[in-house]
């Protein structure tokens, strides 16, 4: 299934940039506009890749190239692949279900995150469960999704 998600998002974006109409995969859907390829994510937020075009991989088949910092520091033509293009969605999702978290533990001291993980400062008499249940809460542009956090409590912060 996750293979077959690869190509259907790799399709997708293909169709978008040969034919210049929107396409829509589940709750992602991609645009090719103003030489930007755009990914808009159920947040409402986009992802932007600079002129993209069609192009030819090291297999021979088709794949789709875009402007952006390469490996060296350089800006050159890049070359994506459907697990990039599924990497690059989820990681931005995942970020936008932290900020989501970070809205509704507004009231909290929040003093940094790390990944998945936010670092909150609370008195002692604060309820983990509390903070966990508002964290897992599923945020209003996805519905659908089942999140759960979980928490530690510590006195300072460590990798658990």
């Amino acid at each position: 299934r996750i293979v077959q998600y690869w190509r259907d998002v790799d399709n997708a974006i293909k169709k978008a940039l040969r034919q210049r109409i929107p396409t829509r995969i589940g709750c992602v859907s991609f645009e090719v506009r103003n030489g930007m390829l755009f990914i808009y994510l159920p947040s409402g937020r986009r992802l932007s890749y600079v002129k993209p075009q069609m192009g030819t991989n090291r297999f021979g088949g088709a794949s789709v190239t875009y402007m952006g910092v390469d490996g060296t520091k350089h800006w050159s033509r890049i070359e994506s692949s459907p697990g990039k293009w599924v990497e690059n969605i989820v990681q931005a999702i995942s970020r936008d279900i932290l900020a989501n978290s970070m809205r509704t533990l507004s009231y909290c001291r929040i003093v940094g995150h790390v990944h998945d993980e936010l670092i909150i400062e609370v008195s002692k008499d604060a309820s983990l469960d509390a903070i966990c249940e508002q964290m897992g809460r599923t945020p209003p542009w996805l519905p659908g999704i089942e999140l759960k956090a979980d928490g530690d409590e510590c006195s300072f912060y460590m990798k658990s």
